[in-house]
């Protein structure tokens, strides 16, 4: 019997009772139906299915599908599929100098993030993956015979100032139990870029991906994987940033060993990952680089001996009683507190941030007085000055709420430290200028 293994448990792989050919003048009814499922799928044991559970998997459909995408996709990537719920880390803010984001992920680690649900887990901006179980029932006379599972993993990570985007692929988990034909059940992979924007872009790819093999010959080199490299030259994007943008797709396809009928989903292709690649001056690395579009969250503390407690505190009272800020507005629903709403970073515009700013002090000393700053204070304003969201967003966008922000006299040590955070993180995360591009606040 095989545990179940995204539950964690150890994997038994039972004898194998070699496949006989039948005799010509009687073949037996033979066939296999293959699910492709969510990596956390509980699945059926061979005894399970002997017993009548093979109806639990069987008229599944799988369900993956493109026409998905994380919850926070943001730029032309945004416009390929539907939202679907995702998972984004988070790392907590203990000084002034912001996290670098993680480069990396392994296989366990992918697997851990898809939980037992997810279809995709971000980790950062620059490690993502997505994941499907494929689980096949083999069958001898209409009567459950044998079973195979694996999981594919398609593994998306970019170094530091790196136009490279690496997709590693990997079969791994990989079982059976029951009299099955494995050294004849063959496993092909692929990896395409689908789409492109603009669509004259042309993305470079390297790195060999394998033909088809068995799973037998699969599980033999399941630690290993294979990756196939991305890389988009610089000066065939678009705007002022040189902006690429594409959706990598990964995908697996099986065929029976001869004599096997085939049902169910015979290929499976994951949940894209939307790689992209801008040259924006102000992010500091000349040849430019590559990032996921995804939006990331930016995230301060409220807990004592934060550096930005004060600031953090403010984004709490903004998100959770704004009608308790200033200035005084009863609808006053302000950006950042989630993907579904992002902040989006204002830099070429330096007119607009002044005026950002401006407003957020003209509105300190109207609603504290003129003498608010007394004792070391500095006006904060949320959302902050450096997005399209800031204080002055009504005055330069036909239809936003006017009064949408919220201002307050802070120590003025918290306010630049929250400051120097936000900067960090715009810059480590290649957060760049305008509406294809965002982020949001956590707060612990």
């Amino acid at each position: 019997m095989i545990k179940d293994l995204l539950r964690g448990a150890a994997v038994l792989s039972l004898a194998l009772t070699p496949l006989v050919q039948p005799a010509q003048a009687a073949p037996p009814d033979w066939d296999l139906h293959t699910s492709v499922l969510p990596v956390g799928t509980r699945l059926p044991s061979l005894a399970d299915l002997q017993r009548g559970a093979r109806t639990v998997l069987s008229r599944s459909g799988g369900g993956f599908s493109t026409s998905q995408k994380a919850v926070g996709t943001v730029g032309p990537a945004a416009s390929f599929g539907r939202p679907a719920e995702e998972t984004a880390a988070v790392a907590d803010t203990p000084t002034v100098t912001y996290p670098a984001p993680s480069r990396t992920m392994t296989p366990d680690e992918c697997i851990r993030g898809l939980g037992a649900d997810k279809k995709f887990f971000i980790k950062s901006r620059y490690a993502a993956c997505s994941g499907a179980v494929f689980f096949t029932v083999w069958s001898k006379n209409n009567q459950p015979s044998g079973e195979t599972q694996f999981v594919y993993l398609s593994i998306g990570t970019i170094a530091k100032d790196s136009r490279e985007v690496r997709l590693t692929q990997y079969f791994t988990r990989m079982a059976k139990a029951g009299e099955v034909a494995t050294s004849g059940l063959m496993i092909k992979p692929a990896v395409k870029v689908s789409k492109t924007w603009p669509s004259t872009a042309r993305v470079g790819q390297s790195g060999t991906i394998p033909g088809a093999r068995s799973f037998d010959a699969l599980a033999r080199q399941q630690a290993t994987g294979f990756t196939r490299s991305l890389n988009a030259s610089s000066g065939q994007g678009s705007g002022r940033d040189d902006v690429i943008s594409a959706v990598a797709e990964a995908s697996a396809t099986i065929t029976p060993p001869p004599g096997y009928r085939p049902g169910g989903e015979l290929s499976g292709t994951l949940f894209f990952l939307p790689p992209r690649w801008d040259k924006a001056a102000y992010l500091k690395v000349p040849a430019g680089a590559a990032a996921f579009s995804y939006a990331v969250p930016l995230h301060y503390s409220t807990k004592q001996g934060a550096p930005e407690k004060a600031v953090a505190e403010h984004i709490k009272t903004a998100f959770t009683a704004p009608g308790s800020t200033k200035p005084a507005n009863r609808a006053k629903n302000v950006a950042g507190q989630s993907p579904a709403v992002l902040l989006n970073r204002l830099y070429y515009d330096s007119a607009r941030r002044k005026k950002n700013r401006s407003t957020a002090v003209a509105t300190c000393k109207r609603e504290f007085g003129t003498g608010y700053a007394a004792g070391g204070k500095e006006c904060d304003e949320y959302p902050f000055a450096t997005t399209y969201q800031g204080c002055a967003q009504s005055t330069y966008e036909t239809g936003a709420a006017k009064d949408n922000f919220s201002v307050r006299a802070l120590p003025k040590a918290d306010n630049g430290n929250a400051g120097n955070l936000l900067g960090q993180f715009m810059t480590l995360n290649r957060i760049i200028d305008g509406k294809d591009d965002g982020f949001y606040v956590t707060l612990s």
